[in-house]
Parts: C-alpha cells; sequence; structure tokens
C-alpha cells in the first residue's frame, strides 16, 4: 500500500481486510446494537462518509460497553465492548501502525505480538534460570489497563506517528467514555481492555519500561502486564526492585502493586500459569493454583448433577482436557497427568456404576464385562460409599483403562504425549 499511514488506514483493501477479521472474531454488539452481520449492510451505505469524518478530524467513536468478567481471586476484570464499526476502524489503525511499532519493541516482550507467545516467554524465563539468575523480581502492576496515563500514551505515540489525523483518532478512543449500566462515564484514565487496539497501546506504554530495563543491562521476560526480572542475587533482586517500581510510579504513572509483588524464588514464582521446579535443571510445571483450578473443572464435568448423555461428557471433558494439556505441553507433569488420570477414571466409572444402578442393571451390566455372577452380584449388594466401589477391584476389572478407552473416555496422559513438545 502507498500514500500517508492514514491513507493506508483507509484504504479498500485494509478495511476489507479489517471487516474480515472482525466478521471472523464475531463478538457481542457495543452500546448502539448494531450486530457484526449488519456491519457489511451499514458499510455499503456509509463507508466514503466514514472515511471523510476520519480525515476530516470529525469522527467521534461511540462509548465502550462496560463488561464484568469474574477473575479466579474473586475480582472482577473490566472489559469494554466496542460498537462493531469502532471494532473495524481500530482494526484497520491497528495492521497499519502495528508494524511500524514492531520494530521497536524488545526481543523478551512476548505479549500480544506476532510469532510471539505465553511458551516462548516461560521458555526464555528457563534459560535465564539454568543461566545462573535464580533471583526473581515478580512485578505486579495493579489494574494496568484501567490505570494508563493516556497523556504520556500518546507522547510515546506521537514520537512515531506524526500524522495529527491519526493521533486524534486515537486519543477520541481513549476519551470516548464507558456505559455502565446506561450510565455515560468519561474515561480519563485507562485503556479499554477488550479492544482491537488495546494490546498494541499497552505494549506501546511498556516499552518505554522494556528499553530502560534493557538500558541498565537487566535480565526480563515481560509478557502483557506480567513482569520478571532476573538478576543472580538476592542483594541485587532487592535493588532492582526498589529502582524499577519507582521508575514505574514516577515515569509511567502506573501503580505497583506491592502486595502482589515480591523478590523471589522460582519455586515461589507464578507466570502465565506455570511454575518452576529444580529437576536436575530448571523446569517449568503447571502451578499448583492451575492443577487446582484444572481439578474443580474435571468435578464439575463428572458431577452426575450435570445431566448429560455419556457421549456429551466425553466430549466435554476432552475438550477440556486438550485444551488444559496444549496449552502445558511444555511443562513436566508426566506424574501428575498420572494421577489426574486417575482421578479421572475413578470419577468416570462411579459415574457409569451410578447409571446402571438407576436402570437396575449393574448386575447384567458387570456380567457382559465378564465379571462372574457371584462377584457382580457382591459388588451389586455393597452398600459402601461411592469412592469404595469406584475404587473395588470388581470395578476396575470390568471397567479396565482400555474399556473406558473404548467407551470414549479420553486418558489425559495419552493426551499429553500427543502432544507433547
Amino acid at each position: 500500500m502507498k500514500g500517508t499511514l492514514l491513507d493506508q488506514i483507509l484504504s479498500d483493501e485494509n478495511l476489507k481486510t479489517a471487516y474480515q477479521r472482525v466478521y471472523q472474531n464475531q463478538g457481542m454488539a457495543g452500546v448502539d446494537k448494531m450486530t457484526v452481520t449488519a456491519l457489511k449492510g451499514y458499510l455499503k451505505k456509509n463507508q466514503s462518509k466514514l472515511k471523510k469524518l476520519i480525515r476530516d478530524g470529525q469522527f467521534k467513536p461511540q462509548p465502550v460497553l462496560r463488561v464484568e468478567i469474574p477473575k479466579d481471586d474473586g475480582d472482577v476484570r473490566l472489559l469494554g465492548i466496542p460498537t462493531v464499526v469502532d471494532r473495524l476502524i481500530q482494526q484497520a489503525i491497528y495492521q497499519v501502525i502495528r508494524p511500524v511499532f514492531e520494530r521497536q519493541f524488545h526481543d523478551d516482550s512476548y505479549g500480544y505480538r506476532p510469532n510471539k507467545s505465553g511458551e516462548m516467554a516461560v521458555r526464555r524465563s528457563l534459560d535465564l534460570l539454568n543461566a545462573g539468575y535464580v533471583w526473581v523480581v515478580d512485578l505486579d502492576l495493579e489494574r494496568f489497563f484501567d490505570m494508563v496515563n493516556q497523556d504520556k500514551l500518546m507522547h510515546v505515540l506521537s514520537r512515531t506517528i506524526k500524522d495529527r489525523a491519526i493521533q486524534t483518532l486515537i486519543r477520541n478512543y481513549l476519551t470516548s467514555g464507558v456505559m455502565v449500566k446506561g450510565r455515560f462515564h468519561q474515561s480519563t484514565r485507562g485503556v479499554s481492555q477488550g479492544s482491537p487496539l488495546s494490546p498494541l497501546l499497552s505494549n506501546i506504554v511498556l516499552n518505554e519500561l522494556d528499553q530502560r530495563l534493557a538500558s541498565k543491562g537487566l535480565k526480563f521476560v515481560r509478557y502483557g502486564d506480567d513482569l520478571l526480572i532476573f538478576t543472580r542475587s538476592s542483594f541485587a533482586a532487592k535493588r532492582v526492585m526498589k529502582s524499577v517500581s519507582r521508575y514505574i510510579t514516577t515515569q509511567l504513572d502506573l501503580v505497583v502493586n506491592k502486595a502482589k509483588s515480591k523478590v523471589s524464588q522460582p519455586t515461589e514464582v507464578k507466570f502465565l500459569g506455570f511454575g518452576f521446579a529444580k529437576i536436575k535443571s530448571w523446569r517449568a510445571i503447571p502451578h499448583p493454583e492451575s492443577v487446582k483450578k484444572f481439578q474443580q473443572k474435571m468435578k464439575a464435568l463428572t458431577d452426575r448433577k450435570l445431566h448429560l448423555s455419556l457421549n456429551e461428557r466425553n466430549k466435554r471433558i476432552k475438550q477440556s482436557i486438550q485444551g488444559w494439556v496444549v496449552y502445558f505441553r511444555m511443562a513436566e507433569m508426566k506424574e501428575l497427568l498420572v494421577q489426574l488420570d486417575n482421578e479421572l477414571k475413578f470419577r468416570m466409572r462411579v459415574i457409569i456404576w451410578k447409571d446402571w444402578v438407576a436402570q437396575n442393571k449393574q448386575i447384567i451390566s458387570l456380567v457382559k464385562l465378564g465379571i462372574a455372577s457371584k462377584e457382580a452380584e457382591r459388588l451389586a449388594w455393597n452398600l459402601k460409599s461411592d469412592r469404595s466401589i469406584g475404587n473395588s477391584k470388581i470395578l476396575r476389572q470390568a471397567l479396565s483403562d482400555r474399556r473406558l478407552k473404548e467407551m470414549g473416555i479420553v486418558s489425559i496422559v495419552d493426551c499429553y504425549l500427543e502432544y507433547r513438545v
């Protein structure tokens, strides 16, 4: 594409690509109730007018719709849902200015960037740990997206983007406001998390921090607002914590969450759901909190109060296992997965047993699976707890691992071995 950056943003080719991405992502309607499906018809009638308003600096974005997403710690994450028209324009801006800023970003920034990933961030962390940088400054930025200083952001952005029309357009998005339960609230601070531009804008702000750390020769890994700095000693880590916290507060006008930020050794760190363990060398493991969350998910999916057919239950369990295993596939966790696998198989045996009891066919079913009649009767008349029955030798023989697999019940270990890297 030729012409100025604004020409590139408003080109038919770029807008078409932006439309395709917005349509592909779908998502809920914003404050104007316009759906993604209705966007194509709107653009046919209004695209020329839209371009002129933007060129003249007269385009006014609509407020974002505030949505609260519950977090694991009981708090909520505040998301802003722009209208589909605003999502289209933001996506068009993003597609053109992202490559410009990508050339400036530090290699050890891994979040929201092409050809970068959380897995790469964890692997880089392991490289640093195994190189002897075993004291970690774990910095937590409090409500980062809500606390971004918009003037600071625009100052940094304007050093690269000289076009005043683009500056005005981005500034208008930052100050477009928020609708909360039908009431308008001004947005004088922050970047609306949930918009196509917000990840890039967050990296533009935090690249200032990255470059500061690099200029001081510090080893770090950043994924979005998750930041780890690696040092060789406790003394150095404490010194870095103090100086970097001061820089973040005074120069970036952001808030360091002192309660969650800490200097620690690797085994105390949680990063992107991973923990670290010394197994000859430093290895990544699923953090205990991540394991607990997965166990709770499996427990919910194997709850008999969840009225599902065996096939549908198996399908949902398999989807959850695949997602979890693929995310943590680089981790050292085979022994853990054997334990998790045994827990799942136990719960599935109990579900199948309870289904037989409900249909009054437990003896018949056991016999069909090769259990002697007397043994089948003894188990069927057993009034012990579900745990005793689920762990009984007879039921484990009848519903062996092989038979469970034939019934479509996925093995967590098999799934791990399939996706292991």
